[in-house]
């Protein structure tokens, strides 16, 4: 089986750090790879730009998702990853601060798999993360290989 891969779409660099140490802190040892704003999520996702060279993120497995980016925002991002055939089987968890009733119909209207808000304590932070890595990565069933996916290189 291969490696589960985390995708962290995040600018803010407290939230980042709060997010890897609730993985740590339970035990979630997947690869997570991290990225700190729209365009390079874009780049990683898509093998372009600065991620030509190499395909870091072609075994991406869960992503999680900030809707509030630089460059290119949340929203676009979850509307060409699901546009994708590349792409549109991986599963987005929109973890964001927004609380704004248009970004969740938006997000759901663009087809993400989940919709959080982030809670403002460590604790309910972690517990929040805990339960998006027991169910997306330990839990949910996914074939082998879906059609459109990339390719193990």
């Amino acid at each position: 089986m291969n490696d589960v891969e985390i995708l962290l779409i995040e600018d803010n660099p407290e939230d980042v750090e709060i997010t890897l140490r609730a993985f740590r802190k339970n035990n979630l040892t997947n690869k997570i790879h991290v990225v700190r704003d729209g365009e390079e999520a874009l780049e990683c996702l898509f093998s372009t730009g600065r991620y030509s060279e190499h395909s870091t993120c072609h075994q991406t497995r869960l992503i999680l998702l900030d809707l509030k980016l630089p460059k290119v925002d949340g929203l676009e991002i979850l509307q060409r990853c699901k546009a994708d055939p590349r792409t549109k089987n991986i599963p987005v968890v929109v973890l964001t601060s927004s609380r704004e009733e248009q970004d969740l119909i938006r997000s759901y209207n663009l087809g993400v798999n989940s919709y959080v808000v982030k809670p403002v304590d460590f604790p309910q932070f972690s517990d929040a993360v805990r339960q998006l890595g027991m169910y997306w990565i330990l839990l949910n069933q996914i074939p082998a290989e879906l059609p459109g996916q990339h390719q193990s290189q």
